[in-house]
């Protein structure tokens, strides 16, 4: 990929002579072929990443549910390519360190709750894009900080601009608090936050088609609504907010609306999409304010494999960490493949950055595994164990096998839920290897 930042011939001499210009780039073709890039490959593409909040593979249709309408993601899924093995952290917050820094939580020592470290704020996934000429832009959740207070922080963290809604400090569905570049946007009372959100992406997309950009869209839906403030936030025109089944359609219907873009502004074939979600489907959701401000929830139950599943956002087996995880990019990603690489969320980091010609942070040791291979020539990705961490527990698995820092060991291709771990003074075959393999992962991990 890099071969092309070589060969470049000034424009007045291609000008003069459209016979060199035509041999030149034969030349050009053949050498590309030759080192295994097509010409496909060879342009940095867009980055368009959705994070779908709250999440599970069980809520989409590609990956088996039943609970729920998603044709644009089966889509997305059907035209592109699925992975069985996507683990993000258990909750948001981690989540969202762990992307935009390429690094586990604990290397940065477990930030709080709705912040992140200033002096990591310079290696950012957003700050390696920005270096090699990506626009980049950020729209929907935040997160990182109470933002009211802090109107530059996405800008530090290396976004361009910005439309977000104030992390609790107010609504993010009907009559949204949103902050846009440095100020609070107006005019969006009567507005649905998602609409905003996904507007304002589109037309970011739009005014920078003719240069690479990175899209994140940390969208809010499925997420419920603020419950911390001193007044319920409003439920909109049905009088209850969204149910969870309402959040989760809607998502799908705004991917469509950001795919519907890209085609109309034919970067489609320029554009790799990643759809994710940052972490696994919640246990309830706020169905409604009483008139005393309670807040009443109803369980979240998703129908997979003939199952009824209660969702497990906050745990750290399947149910909080096993999360969709779909690329598309027309002309490049081969339709239709599932495959079981192994992805944490470490490395959306090294991914992009490698697909964009970019180079990672000096003097940062990252846990980042770039999975271009994967993208670009259908070569398995190199991560050989994931990781996850939550609430002082952390464990490393592979497909088959799962390892916490305590020395519990799963059979998880047997037993996903974790009902019952293995006596390791017992273990014998494929387990007695898979053992030693995390138990040394884990050792490096803590030593490191």
């Amino acid at each position: 990929m890099f071969i092309c930042g070589y060969l470049r011939f000034p424009n007045s001499k291609l000008r003069e002579n459209d016979t060199m210009n035509r041999i030149a780039l034969f030349s050009l073709t053949i050498l590309l072929s030759l080192v295994g890039v097509d010409s496909a490959t060879a342009a940095r593409p867009n980055i368009l990443f959705i994070l779908g909040d709250d999440i599970g593979v069980e809520t989409l249709g590609c990956y088996g549910g039943k609970s729920y309408r998603t044709p644009h993601l089966d889509r997305l899924a059907a035209t592109g390519m699925r992975f069985n093995n996507g683990y993000s952290l258990p909750v948001c917050h981690p989540t969202r360190i762990c992307i935009l820094s390429g690094r586990y939580p604990f290397r940065l020592k477990h930030p709080k709750w709705g912040s992140y470290p200033e002096a990591a704020e310079k290696q950012t996934i957003a700050h390696s894009l920005k270096k090699v000429g990506y626009a980049t832009a950020i729209t929907g959740k935040w997160q990182l900080t109470m933002l009211g207070k802090d109107l530059q922080h996405p800008n530090r963290m290396g976004f361009d601009e910005y439309s977000l809604f104030g992390w609790h400090e107010g609504p993010r569905y009907y009559e949204p608090l949103i902050w846009q570049n440095g100020k609070e946007r107006k005019g969006v009372e009567d507005r649905y936050g998602p609409d905003v959100y996904t507007e304002y992406l589109i037309d970011f997309m739009e005014r920078n088609r003719n240069k690479p950009f990175f899209a994140f869209y940390s969208m809010a839906l499925c997420h419920d609504v603020t419950d911390d403030l001193k007044e319920p936030v409003p439920h909109g025109p049905k009088g209850h907010y969204d149910t969870y089944t309402e959040m989760v359609e809607g998502m799908d219907v705004r991917v469509g609306r950001l795919m519907d873009a890209l085609d109309r502004l034919k970067l489609r074939k320029k554009t790799l999409i990643v759809f994710t979600g940052d972490n696994g489907t919640p246990k309830t959701y706020i169905h409604a304010a009483k008139k005393d401000g309670k807040l009443t929830r109803i369980p979240v139950y998703s129908r997979i494999n003939g199952k009824d599943v209660r969702g497990g956002k906050g745990d750290l087996n399947d149910g909080g960490t096993h999360v969709p995880l779909i690329a598309n990019w027309q002309g490049t990603v081969k339709a239709g493949q599932v495959v079981d690489d192994l992805v944490d969320f470490s490395d959306f980091f090294a991914t992009f950055t490698e697909l964009a010609s970019g180079s990672l942070p000096k003097n940062v040791s990252l846990d980042s595994q770039s999975f271009a291979s994967r993208l670009l020539k259908n070569k398995p990705a190199p991560r050989t164990w994931a990781f996850s961490e939550g609430r002082g527990k952390m464990w490393v698995r592979t497909q088959d096998w799962k390892l916490y820092a305590d020395g519990r060991f799963f059979d998880v291709k047997h037993d996903a839920v974790e009902t019952k771990p293995l006596d390791v003074s017992t273990l014998t075959g494929k387990s007695v290897a898979a053992h030693k393999q995390l138990k040394q992962a884990m050792t490096d991990l803590t030593l490191e």
